[in-house]
């Protein structure tokens, strides 16, 4: 990649001194500046939850596409490179453009301060609004209300998967309160697909979507999916899908699958295009096999995947993962933010792990030390160590237990380091 792009997204960092700072204030003046381009966007379908949304969002387009319909795709964050958060037409975008879009987004900011997922986040919409497409797929950064995506005045549908505790010291302290930010982007009249939700959670949800008039195709009223004899069933009031599983790993993407399904049934997709959704959708590091590159050289006969959930619903979903694989000792490498529930995530995943190898996310300022993640997981009743990185963890691992499954989990940003290194 060229320095164009890196010089000015380094710049943006220095923009605002707090990554994360809820209020549409800024984004509103820039967007003015820039002329509204998020009026300009193909219809925008707009996805909010805590865990599945990428996934979810993924599956859609996959459908879209197969019908020939072009798409735009915003997602957050990236993994080894920032063009994987924005998809122009089906494409990454251009190196160039970014660059181009980046500019003229500092320059109409004029130094004031703004942070910078959201200054990225108007780059984003003024590349959409710009580009012709049929339609535009826009996922939540964090929350919904105050989030930066959340600008669209009539987006053609909203969707709304898992919701469950994460972010806290931004979103609330209760599931309620957590809810009722993902449902922030609910607007007036739009129908909004929703995931599998708890009680609390779903009740925030259809409080806010009775206020505005927006209908709501909820699973388990309106949409239900589920696996019987190695298929995917789903069934809304369209009728019956008997398609393939997902080709992402893992029961919860049956749910994924589910409102993927339930937004494109919506949307008029044909039973083409709903197989498509499933057997077509590409997500890096959610349970994916690593099959090249020096890590997979290193880890000899071993089995080597890759995921990076990050929450106690991620610790789930992980260890839900593994109890369907073929039995085969499982090996953890380890790194985690110091703002994550390391207890709640390792709590569900301790039973499946034969030992856990701690390691620091290198690079990022918030990462649990090697010594602290490996402290959490002895407490959790797993046999645990410390690695100074992944690769000789990894080369331990193949050493010590030849034939195993070696699980790299616990961050997205860990996981963007693996891909990274891993060419």
């Amino acid at each position: 990649m060229s320095d164009g792009s890196d010089l000015i997204l380094a710049r943006m960092m220095a923009l605002h001194p707090k990554i994360i700072d809820l209020t549409l204030d800024r984004v509103w003046r820039l967007l003015a500046a820039l002329g509204h381009p998020e009026r300009d966007l193909p219809p925008v379908i707009h996805l909010a939850g805590t865990n599945g949304k990428g996934s979810t969002q993924a599956m859609i387009r996959a459908g879209l596409e197969t019908m020939g319909d072009t798409v735009h795709a915003y997602t957050s964050p990236h993994l080894a490179r920032f063009h994987e958060r924005i998809r122009l037409a089906g494409d990454l975008i251009s190196e160039d453009y970014l660059s181009e879009v980046l500019a003229e987004c500092e320059k109409a900011n004029g130094g004031t301060p703004i942070t910078y997922f959201e200054i990225t986040t108007c780059a984003a919409l003024l590349a959409f609004a710009r580009t012709k497409a049929d339609w535009t797929l826009l996922e939540v950064g964090l929350g919904g209300r105050l989030d930066a995506t959340n600008v669209v005045e009539k987006p053609r549908l909203t969707v709304i998967t898992p919701v469950s505790l994460d972010h806290q010291q931004y979103l609330g302290e209760t599931l309620t309160e957590i809810a009722g930010e993902k449902a922030g982007i609910i607007k007036r009249g739009v129908p909004c697909v929703v995931g599998p939700q708890e009680e609390d959670g779903l009740a925030a949800i259809e409080a806010k979507a009775e206020r505005l008039g927006a209908p709501l195709l909820v699973h388990g009223q309106h949409w239900n999916a589920w696996e019987e004899r190695g298929r995917l069933i789903f069934q809304d009031e369209n009728g019956l899908l008997d398609l393939p599983l997902p080709n992402l790993p893992g029961p919860h993407q049956i749910d994924n699958a589910g409102a993927a399904l339930a937004a494109l049934r919506h949307l008029g997709a044909d039973e083409a295009a709903c197989e498509a959704a499933v057997t077509r959708a590409y997500w890096p590091a959610r349970m994916q096999r690593l099959t090249h590159g020096p890590l997979v050289e290193a880890a000899g006969p071993c089995e080597l995947w890759l995921d990076g959930g990050h929450n106690p619903a991620g610790g789930i979903a992980v260890a839900a993962t593994l109890a369907r694989f073929p039995a085969k000792p499982t090996h953890l490498i380890l790194g985690m933010l110091n703002t994550k529930d390391i207890a709640g995530y390792l709590r569900p995943v301790a039973a499946a792990a034969r030992t856990l190898t701690a390691v620091s996310i290198p690079g990022e300022a918030n990462t649990l030390t090697a010594e602290q993640t490996q402290a959490a997981a002895a407490k959790a009743g797993i046999e645990a160590g410390t690695a100074d990185s992944v690769l000789s963890a990894v080369q331990a691992i193949a050493a010590a237990d030849p034939g195993a499954r070696i699980l790299i989990c616990g961050s997205l940003y860990l996981a963007g380091g693996v891909l990274r290194e891993n060419g």
